[in-house]
């Protein structure tokens, strides 16, 4: 197997556990999170928050950022060159961008936020700022990872060395 095969194979498998987290948050995290009382999902969200910059994410999250773009300097002139610089796009701009954006400055708005000295107005306030923006936002995640990995699997598809 050719590296750039290889390099392929890791793109694909990154892309898609990204993919799967966000469409996991958007089809079962955000569900069962939406039916907590007030304070009890502002602490969820405070604690998933934290808990996701870890090691683990930040391989897939980043790895995906980066390996996108090299795959598709490694198969520059090449059929799955046009999958890989749509799927890098996609990724780029509607993961990492929205993600930096928007999905991130609102988590360190909540993650100011204290919870435990806080009024149940300015709680109740805080839950409708950030709920339904920080869900829209990571349905745009999901959709964009979903396009991305398509693209991917079509970049895989056509490329000859298969």
């Amino acid at each position: 197997m050719k590296m750039t095969m290889f390099v392929l194979i890791i793109t694909a498998v990154l892309t898609a556990l990204i993919g799967g987290l966000f469409y996991a948050y958007s089809c079962s995290v955000v569900l069962g999170l939406g039916k907590l009382p007030d304070a009890e999902y502002l602490k969820a969200m405070q604690s998933i928050n934290r808990e996701i910059l870890n090691p683990v994410f930040f391989m897939s999250f980043m790895g995906t950022l980066v390996l996108l773009p090299v795959s598709t300097f490694l198969f520059r002139g090449q059929a799955p060159f046009i999958f890989l610089l749509l799927s890098s796009l996609a990724y780029i701009i509607g993961v990492f961008g929205v993600t930096v954006a928007g999905n991130v400055p609102m988590n360190d708005t909540l993650d100011k936020f204290d919870i435990s000295n806080a009024s149940v107005e300015a709680i109740r306030q805080m839950r409708d700022s950030f709920e339904n923006r920080w869900n829209f936002l990571n349905n745009i995640r999901t959709l964009f990872s979903i396009i991305s990995i398509i693209l991917v699997i079509c970049a895989c598809i056509w490329n000859k060395e298969v």
